[in-house]
């Protein structure tokens, strides 16, 4: 992918390929206020700097850091993950690190932006993504239109209590973000 920045809405997006970027990254990935809520393959919630340098050299992965447009530093981190190139699907995720922005609209556009990138430039037709039963991001999925399409019921533990998955996906023709880009 290409180094430049890609702007859309109030956020820029960043690549994610300078050590100090990665090391941000990785340390939000690691509090347990965002780790408790993902699974990087396998129940692998810690993701160290090391294992996040090795995502983003591989194809499968693209991650983004996001920061509010006009400047400043990242906030926060959007990716697509299992990208599939013969099937033009990926999942989409995304992380507000700098809890300070939170509730804000950052991690909307942010994942709108990537849409646009994923729809726009790595011409995928659809992207899905699963949300822990609870979490606000559904509130995200709900505002970008991306349609509920099932439940994995009991599947993901937090604090020793099990929770549901909610599985949400949106096809290219259904994001209205294209212009945003």
């Amino acid at each position: 992918m290409t180094r430049l920045l890609e702007q859309s809405g109030g956020v820029t997006l960043i690549p994610v390929d300078s050590p100090a970027l990665v090391a941000l990254v990785a340390g939000w990935l690691a509090q347990k206020e965002n780790s408790q809520w993902l699974d990087f393959g396998d129940g692998q919630q810690d993701l160290t700097a090391d294992r996040l340098q090795i995502m983003t050299q591989h194809q499968a992965h693209l991650l983004r850091a996001f920061a509010v447009r006009g400047g400043g530093p990242p906030v926060g981190v959007v990716g697509l993950s299992e990208i599939n190139p013969q099937f033009k699907t990926a999942r989409i995720w995304v992380v507000v690190g700098d809890k300070s922005f939170r509730a804000r609209g950052y991690g909307t556009q942010a994942v709108s932006a990537m849409l646009t990138l994923a729809f726009r430039d790595l011409q995928l037709h659809a992207v899905n993504a699963w949300i822990v039963e609870g979490h606000p991001a559904r509130r995200i999925a709900e505002r970008l239109k991306f349609q509920l399409i099932g439940r994995r019921r009991q599947c993901h533990e937090i604090d020793g209590q099990p929770r549901d998955r909610l599985w949400f996906d949106i096809l290219a023709p259904e994001h209205r973000g294209g212009s945003d880009a």
